[in-house]
């Protein structure tokens, strides 16, 4: 077997906006909210379902699944493999925007319902050190939640380490899924979840029409594109700030320090 990159725009769409399949978006939902029992998500309408894109039109750099289940509550899911500039204040704008749409002018605030937002990022975004953490509006001070309909979950994957062998809960052997599926030749003889079961057949390369093999390489491509470009504007700070520490006299090795250039690349500029 060869599997695809889940992170990649078209494959994360394929496998979780299915609506054939939606066995696999409750699953991944349930895993990482840990829900079980008569809190657990048992159907759920996916609200921009899989469609292959005309190429040319291909979005690459975000990556994004919405749902909504049985008592209205809004799942945003969305995939990031790198940070663009101000994603905390995006992250917040994107949920809010779904939460005050859910009623016109005049109507009652009572009927608002809670929006989830799950954003898998391929870099770290939080000091913790913590692959899968949970955000809320709460007390400071003492935790207490008396604003409940927005939550945040944020799984970091460059913090997740763990094996094959180390896998035991559901919701690690997703972000396992997630991280190291293309790795992989066979699905894993661990895999007893329904849900997973079916994301791994999905990604299977092998069941794929050309068209979306074509559409997932294109895809790739795009991705690495954007990659670059912020790798660049990265570097293009750090380059103006290395230029100030220069004109101010800083020392080599201070300003390797703050700025992460090397030695050759300070001499340079």
């Amino acid at each position: 077997m060869q599997f695809v990159d889940i992170k990649n725009d078209i494959a994360f769409r394929k496998i979780f906006g299915n609506e054939n399949k939606k066995i696999i978006l409750i699953s991944f939902l349930n895993a990482v909210m840990k829900l079980k029992g008569r809190d657990a998500i048992e159907d759920v309408e996916i609200l921009n379902p899989y469609q292959l894109p005309i190429i040319k039109n291909l979005k690459a750099s975000i990556i994004d699944v919405k749902a909504r289940d049985k008592k209205g509550k809004t799942y945003i899911i969305e995939m990031q493999v790198a940070e663009p500039d101000g994603l905390d204040k995006r992250l917040l704008y994107y949920a809010s925007k779904d939460y005050s749409q859910q009623i016109e002018s005049g109507e009652y605030y009572t009927e608002l319902k809670p929006v989830i937002f799950i954003g898998i990022f391929d870099f770290k975004f939080t000091q913790s050190n913590k692959y899968l953490s949970h955000h809320a509006v709460c007390d400071v001070e003492d935790g207490e939640r008396v604003i409940k309909d927005m939550d945040f979950y944020f799984i970091e994957l460059p913090k997740f380490m763990k094996t094959l062998e180390e896998l035991v809960e559901v919701t690690d052997k997703w972000i396992f899924f997630i991280k190291e599926a293309e790795n992989l030749e066979v699905v894993p003889a661990n895999v007893d979840d329904e849900g997973l079961k079916a994301a791994y057949q999905d990604a299977n390369k092998h069941s794929w029409t050309k068209e979306e093999l074509e559409a997932y390489d294109y895809a790739a491509m795009r991705e690495q594109d954007e990659r670059g470009k912020l790798v660049h504007a990265k570097k293009e700070g750090k380059t103006d700030v290395a230029k100030e520490m220069k004109k101010d006299g800083e020392p080599i090795h201070k300003i390797m320090k703050y700025t992460g250039l090397t030695e050759d690349e300070i001499n340079e500029i």
